[in-house]
């Protein structure tokens, strides 16, 4: 009886593992392209020389803010970043050299291709010994490469040990590498019920690692493994808290489909062209697809952009009638992380196949207006400033969209009920 594999299929099954609430998760995958955009700007402010000595509203603020943001899996993932005065770690912020190194690193990583070149990177690195700076960066060049490099946090480790009976250590690379190693492993054995994206296997040991799910015996003696079934038999893997937050989030997808859904109907009203995100359209609405009556592919001078991936990722957009251009881009942020969610406007904003868009809009409940103004005074955001991104709010849309769908024309009423952000 192979009980890791009934420990698995236990896992994916449950309603609250990482497995659901995150690897599932359809906002995840929207993340990558906007994180990997953050990291290249990084690497340009270091080689300029405009990175600056201080982490707080720095760039690599703005992109770890928004991994650590990513459901409970990377909680804390910025606490390795944060400059710890008294310590003088981790020294990329007072050290030019060593900052410089890190952004080789970055650079390195970004335009590998194999996993062989990214060890070479990862151990070029370890030999410059920068003070407080380790295997914490796992977690950018996972978003790099989903693949080819795991997550990586306490919680994973722990998990990874219990599973394998191994005494990985925190805080060194040839520990995280030897980790690696061992999940490649992992996952080649129990790839049916993973993924090729290492997220899958992290979040399996991250459950694991918190307690949440037990570890097999060591011993595959008939007591022990008897006792371990019925102990994971009696299990309640959620708590109330997490069944709590699980409830909140699917309200929230609802409320979100619901949003696009307006934001569809309005758009064909207008005689616009409408694209609902590719990860979208199969949600219904009140019974009906919110792909119906929508384009099934984008154009072919989008689909040939740079700025593709992200673009066929945005919640709705409304094209002209002859689909040469896009005309306005909606983002619904209702109960996902606002820090991110700016993150992939700027993302989306910036790429060149949206800057002939009459309108970029930030659409999320009235209450987050506040929240959303605060994180653009961020200096990472400064340049956003300069872009046509507005923030329109849930009661506004509510409140005019009949009249508008009847009477309005073009996006100019849009930009009525919206703000300047």
């Amino acid at each position: 009886m192979d009980l890791l594999r009934i420990l698995i299929e236990r896992w994916r099954n449950d309603p609250n593992s990482t497995y659901r609430t995150w690897f599932l998760w359809e906002e995840r995958l929207k993340n990558f392209r906007s994180i990997r955009r953050g990291i290249a700007q990084v690497v340009e402010e270091i080689e300029a020389g405009r990175f600056g000595n201080v982490y707080k509203g720095s760039s690599l603020e703005t992109i770890v803010g928004s991994i650590a943001e990513q459901r409970q899996i990377f909680k804390g993932a910025d606490h390795a970043f944060l400059w710890k005065p008294k310590l003088r770690i981790p020294d990329i912020y007072e050290n030019p050299e060593n900052q410089r190194a890190f952004g080789c690193l970055l650079r390195h990583c970004s335009c590998c291709d194999t996993g062989e070149e990214l060890i070479t990177g990862i151990e070029t690195i370890d030999k410059v010994r920068i003070k407080g700076l380790g295997p914490a960066v796992a977690n950018l060049l996972y978003f790099l490469h989903p693949t080819l490099m795991p997550p990586f946090n306490t919680a994973i480790v722990n998990g990874f040990n219990a599973i394998s009976g191994s005494k990985v250590k925190l805080g060194r690379w040839d520990q995280y590498l030897a980790m690696r190693s061992g999940m490649i492993s992992l996952n080649a054995a129990y790839r049916d019920l993973l993924s090729n994206d290492f997220g899958a296997l992290a979040g399996f040991l991250f459950d694991v690692g918190t307690g949440r799910f037990i570890a097999p015996p060591a011993s595959n003696n008939d007591a022990a493994r008897d006792a371990w079934l019925e102990e994971l038999s009696k299990a309640r893997v959620a708590a109330k808290s997490l069944e709590t937050a699980m409830a909140r989030d699917n309200a929230g997808d609802r409320t979100h489909t619901e949003i696009q859904a307006w934001l569809r109907d309005l758009g064909l009203a207008l005689g616009y062209k409408v694209w609902i995100a590719a990860n979208d359209r199969g949600r219904t609405f009140d019974g009906v697809a919110l792909g119906t009556g929508c384009l099934d592919s984008l154009p072919e001078s989008i689909k040939g952009s740079p700025g593709a991936e992200a673009i066929r990722l945005i919640d709705v957009l409304w094209l002209t009638s002859d689909q040469t251009r896009v005309m306005a881009a909606f983002e619904v942020e209702h109960s996902t992380s606002i820090y991110s969610g700016i993150v992939r406007m700027l993302d989306l904003a910036l790429s060149s196949d949206l800057h002939g868009a009459e309108g970029l809009f930030l659409v999320a409940p009235d209450a987050r207006e506040d929240e959303v103004r605060i994180q653009l005074r961020r200096p990472a955001f400064s340049s956003i400033s300069n872009l046509s991104v507005r923030f329109l709010p849930y009661s506004e849309l509510e409140r005019h969209r009949d009249a508008i769908a009847r009477f309005g024309t073009g996006i100019k009423a849009i930009h009525a009920i919206s703000r300047v952000l």
